[in-house]
């Protein structure tokens, strides 16, 4: 059985589109980090500690976590708080170029294997009035750096590097490779 240790409605969709069965279990765990720690870091340890949560309630199945941050010249956007906030992460990135991290832990038996996987996203300019209205959707809000490559908040990337799939929440060709290696050994 795997279970997806997320609440992440695109992480679901994302596994379902790779044919995957699965069972959603979320995880409830800290989400402090040191002060200072690389963001590679933080989403690799993130994940591990969602991983390592739900594998303890599911020792003998596969689990999958994940985290995603975007980072823009070193500072962490996370998901906003506010509309306020929503609006000031849009106008940082807006015709800049950042980097999105999704971190990934895969726990199966003894077997764990973590890692990161890093896309470069640039955006348009963008004038007030086009963050003003895209905010006032609401899409805006549960997403780390305050869009959704996915939805409407695809109209401001210039263009990216890396994994598209990244940028939603989990690169699934990647993730895919390692749940069959996992499979291959738990046999």
């Amino acid at each position: 059985m795997l279970y997806l240790a997320s609440s992440s409605p695109r992480r679901s969709a994302l596994l379902k589109m790779a044919g995957y069965d699965f069972t959603v279990a979320p995880a409830h765990v800290s989400e402090t980090v040191l002060h200072g720690t690389p963001a590679m870091q933080i989403v690799e340890q993130l994940s591990a500690r969602k991983a390592e949560s739900i594998a303890k309630l599911h020792p003998a199945d596969t689990i999958l976590a994940a985290d995603t941050l975007v980072v823009l010249r070193g500072r962490i956007l996370g998901k906003p708080k506010n509309e306020e906030s929503a609006k000031a992460m849009l106008k940082l990135l807006s015709g800049n170029v950042h980097q999105v991290y999704t971190g990934y832990t895969v726990i199966r038996g003894t077997k764990f294997l973590s890692g990161h996987e890093v896309t470069s996203v640039e955006f348009y300019p963008l004038s007030q009035d086009e963050i003003d209205r895209y905010v006032a959707t609401g899409e805006p809000m549960d997403k780390a750096g305050a869009y959704g490559i996915q939805g409407k908040g695809a109209l401001f990337v210039r263009r990216i590097n890396g994994d598209f799939y990244n940028i939603v929440g989990l690169p699934v060709a990647k993730i895919s490779r390692i749940l069959t290696e996992v499979e291959k050994v738990g046999k």
